[in-house]
């Protein structure tokens, strides 16, 4: 169950609904204990009104905080903090809170630290930067409260006008396209944009295709451009209703614009933050092929022994090949006991990291064959992480650790110390040797 559940189009923040355990007066200064168990100290004090029941949604302004770090605080969101009020779960929970609060009333409410980090976040580990027993508050101005039947009301008047705007886009992008064809019975629009050859597709044979997806506004959903192909069983459902219908017109060769109304597409209920409800879809399709399921499995099996027998001559090469940059690069260092190669190119004079700490550096990427693959400084945005938070590959971690503020090292980080036998792509297969050179520019916040 989530604390905080999507309201319209606003904002979604989903944090796990806290379990904890309720405390005394002596643990929390300045705060009382409620009735119902509540950790709670007024800031301010509103006039009697009704207070949130269950179901209902409240618009709230919001902090949450450790004793001296402010988490989270709701005014540098785009949007007003709104969520529905839940059953309690626990004497004294935060919907224990909210139950007692006017329109008006400005409140902090406070539990252990632990249960947020240990139970809410489901941390195996308490953070280090938290003290264990320590405290945690959550600051609360309640701004408005909207019942069950309110919300479900302004959603309905949402959805309505959605669906008519849907019919405006829709009209407008016929108009600005000069698209003159009639949909087809289902409502499905297609425009052939290139004849192919050959029959139509028969149930079961797969469908080799290249498409996009995209908004009648223009916004780019989806694109295989720059990928391999995609297969499609057709008869079986891959897509939209309109997209499984629409590819059913085409011939080998042959590419098609599919303009697909939301009926035929996601509806009322849009696909999560990136269709939103009645949104009408542009499909741009080249079917490459025509194939039997037969085919695609002995190319995918193919494909799968030569990725193999790739990766393993790759693993037995790695060796050689950082020999081979050693040799042309005139480097004589020893690896460290983890196989990593650390060469310290300017000594650094600043703070020397420990695990746990925030860093920010500078680097850029080199295939061991000497080809640059990213680079930090071309863009001009460093990278901060935290160290030892396996935020990084672990060639990373350990070499961060040995430098100091303001110092450069190249390192030279075999596959097991990166990505091992997972493919990053073209420029980094299973079993890449990496070199980067790093300039460690800031240690802390």
């Amino acid at each position: 169950m989530k604390l905080f559940e999507p309201i319209k189009s606003g904002v979604v923040l989903g944090l796990s609904l806290f379990i904890i355990t309720s405390c005394g007066n002596n643990k929390y200064p300045g705060f009382k204990t409620t009735e119902n168990g509540v950790n709670i100290k007024y800031h301010f004090k509103a006039e009697e009104s009704s207070k949130p029941a269950i179901n209902s949604v409240v618009t709230v302004k919001m902090n949450y905080r450790l004793e001296d770090t402010v988490l989270f605080e709701s005014a540098k969101l785009p949007e007003p903090l709104r969520f529905p009020v839940m059953e309690p779960t626990f004497k004294g929970d935060l919907y224990g809170a909210l139950s007692q609060l006017n329109i008006g009333d400005s409140v902090s409410v406070a539990f252990p630290a632990d249960s947020f980090f240990m139970v809410t976040a489901g941390l195996e580990v308490l953070p280090e930067f938290v003290v264990p027993g320590s405290p945690m508050y959550f600051d609360i101005k309640l701004v408005g409260i909207q019942s069950e039947q309110e919300i479900m009301a302004e959603q309905s008047a949402m959805l309505k006008m959605m669906k008519e705007q849907e019919k405006l886009l829709l009209n407008q992008y016929l108009e600005e396209k000069k698209i003159t064809v009639q949909p087809k019975e289902s409502g499905l629009y297609v425009i052939e944009d290139k004849a192919g050859s050959g029959s139509l597709p028969k149930t079961g044979e797969m469908l080799q295709l290249h498409f996009s997806i995209s908004t009648v506004d223009g916004m780019e959903l989806y694109s295989t451009e720059g990928q391999n192909p995609v297969d499609v069983e057709y008869g079986k459902s891959f897509d939209t209703k309109g997209f499984d219908e629409g590819i059913g017109y085409l011939r080998k060769g042959g590419k098609e614009t599919l303009i697909v109304p939301s009926n035929l597409a996601f509806d009322s209920l849009g696909r999560g933050q990136v269709v939103a409800p009645y949104t009408t879809l542009v499909y741009q399709i080249e079917l490459l092929t025509i194939r039997t399921v037969a085919e695609v499995e002995k190319e995918r099996t193919m494909k799968a022994k030569a990725t193999e027998a790739a990766a393993e001559k790759s693993r037995i090469e790695e060796p050689l090949r950082i020999q081979r940059y050693l040799k042309q690069h005139d480097i004589t260092a020893a690896p460290l006991a983890s196989g990593l190669y650390y060469i310290e190119s300017v000594k650094g004079s600043g703070i020397q990291p420990d695990s746990g700490m925030n860093v920010t550096v500078h680097y850029t990427l080199y295939s061991i064959e000497g080809k640059k693959l990213q680079s930090s400084v071309e863009i001009g945005q460093p990278f901060t992480f935290k160290l030892g938070g396996n935020n990084v590959i672990k060639g990373w971690d350990e070499a961060l650790l040995l430098m100091k503020a303001g110092g450069k090292a190249t390192l030279i980080v075999p596959s097991s110390l990166a990505y091992g036998s997972n493919d990053k792509g073209p420029d980094m297969p299973a079993y890449s040797p990496l070199v980067f050179e790093v300039e460690l520019i800031k240690v802390g916040e």
